[in-house]
C-alpha cells in the first residue's frame, strides 16, 4: 500500500503507516462522508505527507484512494494527520499535550465561525481546509482533502516572495481581527483555547528548549564582534524562560489594559503555509494556513514576533519585520471596521510598544529557534538530529546565515532598549 520513495528525505516515523490506517478504516470514513453505505475502497496508496523539517509535532501521511459507489468509480487524495506511535523523543514530548483537542476545535468550531463572521461583512477569505473526519479515540487522527492536486505547495527550495508574505499576513490579520471581536463579545466561545507552546507538559524540561541560551552565549563568546553582547544574555540565562512564560500567559493570568489580545495561530512559520501560484503565469493567487495545534488566547505579539524569526527572510528580519507588520496592521484595522468591532481601535504605535515590551520572546527565538530554522533551510541537517542531538545543534550556531542575522539583529535590540532593565 505504500509507494516506493526516497526514504532519506522523510521522517522515520512516517515511512510506515500504522496498521489501523487501512482500506477498511478509510472506506468507513468515506462511506459516511459521501453518504454512500455501499462505498468500497479498491486501492489505497500511502506515502509520507511532508519532508524532513516541515514539522515535528505530529505524523502525517498522504493517501490516494480509489473507490466505487453506486454512482461509479472515483479517486480522492487525502491527508491523514495523527500522533506518533513510535517510542522516542517525539512521542514523549507530545504526550499528555492538548495538541489534537486544540486543532480539532480550531477546524470544527472556531475557524468556521470566523469565516461566517467575515462572510457577513462581505469578505470571502478562506481561512482553513475543511476537516472531513476527526477522532481522539481509539486513535488521534484528523483527515483532510489534499491541497496539492489543487495547486498548493509548501515553499522549500526558494525564498518566499514579498507578495506571498503579504497574503499570509493579510489572512493572519483577518483571523486576529475576528478573534478580537469574539473575545470582546463572546469570550466563552474561545475559553478552551489556552494551551500554547509553553503549556505543553514536557516542554520546559526539554534539552532543546533549555540549552539554547547556553549555546547562544557560547557563540557570542567565541565571536569577537559579538562578545560585547554576552553579559546581557548571561544576566538572564537562568530566568528568561520563566519571564517568557509570563509574557505568553498574560491573557490568562495578568491581562493589561494597554495590550491587545487575540487567538493566535501559534506556529506561524513558512512550512505551515501552502501557497498557490498560477501554473501558467506563475502569478501568486492564494495561501492556506495549516497546523493549528497550539492556537491559544495570548498577546497579539506572539504570532508577529514569531514570524520575524520563523517566516521572514533575512532582509525583513534585520529590520524587525517593520514593513510586513505595518502592512498586517492596516489589514487588521480595516477588518475590524468591516466586521463592526465596537471596542477601542488599536493603534500602530501601541502595537509596536507591545512588541518591544514583550522582548523575552525575541530572546528565546533568536537563541533557540532561529538557528534551527536556518539549519533546516540549509538542507544540511535533519530535524530529529537538530531537536535531539546537542552536538548537531551546536553546529547551527556557527552557520554563516545565522551569524550574519545575529550580527545585524543584536544592534537593533540595543537601539530599541531591549537590554535595559534586564
Amino acid at each position: 500500500m505504500t509507494d516506493k520513495l526516497d526514504t532519506a528525505q522523510f521522517n522515520d516515523d512516517e515511512l510506515e503507516a500504522p496498521a489501523w490506517l487501512n482500506p477498511k478504516f478509510i472506506g468507513e470514513i468515506l462511506s459516511k462522508y459521501e453518504d454512500a453505505p455501499e462505498l468500497k475502497v479498491i486501492d489505497l496508496k500511502i506515502t509520507p505527507a511532508s519532508l524532513q523539517g516541515d514539522h515535528y509535532a505530529s505524523v502525517m501521511f498522504r493517501t490516494k484512494v480509489d473507490y466505487t459507489t453506486a454512482q461509479g468509480k472515483f479517486f480522492k487524495p487525502l491527508i491523514i494527520k495523527t500522533m506518533p506511535e513510535q517510542e522516542g523523543h517525539k512521542k514523549d514530548m507530545l504526550s499528555e499535550s492538548h495538541l489534537f483537542e486544540t486543532e480539532i476545535g480550531m477546524y470544527c468550531q472556531v475557524l468556521p465561525e470566523f469565516e461566517r463572521i467575515l462572510r457577513e461583512a462581505g469578505d470571502n477569505t478562506k481561512l482553513f481546509v475543511p476537516c472531513i473526519y476527526h477522532s481522539l479515540e481509539p486513535n488521534m487522527v484528523m483527515i483532510f482533502e489534499d491541497l496539492v492536486p489543487l495547486g498548493y505547495s509548501v515553499i522549500r527550495d526558494r525564498p518566499v516572495a514579498q507578495e506571498e508574505l503579504k497574503t499570509a499576513f493579510s489572512k493572519l490579520a483577518k483571523w486576529h481581527a475576528v478573534s478580537m471581536k469574539v473575545i470582546k463579545e463572546r469570550p466563552a466561545f474561545l475559553k478552551d483555547f489556552k494551551y500554547g507552546l509553553f503549556d505543553m507538559p514536557t516542554i520546559q524540561n526539554d534539552p532543546f528548549i533549555t540549552t539554547g541560551m547556553g549555546s547562544f552565549i557560547e557563540m557570542l563568546d567565541k565571536l569577537p564582534e559579538l562578545k560585547k553582547y554576552k553579559p546581557h544574555f548571561e544576566k538572564i540565562k537562568d530566568t528568561f524562560l520563566n519571564r517568557l512564560q509570563v509574557e505568553m500567559q498574560e491573557y490568562q493570568n495578568n491581562r493589561r489594559n494597554d495590550a491587545y489580545y487575540v487567538l493566535c495561530h501559534g506556529d506561524f512559520h513558512l512550512r505551515n503555509m501552502m501557497f498557490k501560484n498560477n501554473s501558467e503565469t506563475g502569478a501568486h493567487e492564494d495561501v492556506m494556513l495549516v497546523d493549528f495545534q497550539i492556537s491559544n488566547l495570548c498577546p497579539i505579539t506572539v504570532d508577529l514576533t514569531y514570524s520575524i524569526y520563523m517566516l521572514m527572510e533575512s532582509e525583513e528580519r534585520r529590520e524587525m519585520g517593520k514593513e510586513l507588520i505595518n502592512y498586517y496592521f492596516t489589514v487588521l484595522v480595516a477588518t475590524l471596521k468591516s466586521i463592526q468591532y465596537d471596542g477601542e481601535m488599536p493603534t500602530q504605535s501601541k502595537l509596536w510598544e507591545q512588541i518591544h515590551r514583550n522582548k523575552y520572546y525575541d530572546f528565546f527565538l533568536i537563541s533557540t529557534f532561529l538557528p534551527l530554522i536556518l539549519a533546516i533551510k540549509s538542507n544540511s541537517f535533519k530535524m530529529h538530529d537538530l531537536i535531539q542531538n546537542p552536538e548537531t545543534r551546536q553546529k547551527t550556531y556557527f552557520l554563516d546565515t545565522y551569524v550574519k542575522d545575529v550580527t545585524k539583529i543584536l544592534p537593533k535590540f540595543e537601539k530599541l532598549g531591549y537590554f535595559k532593565g534586564l
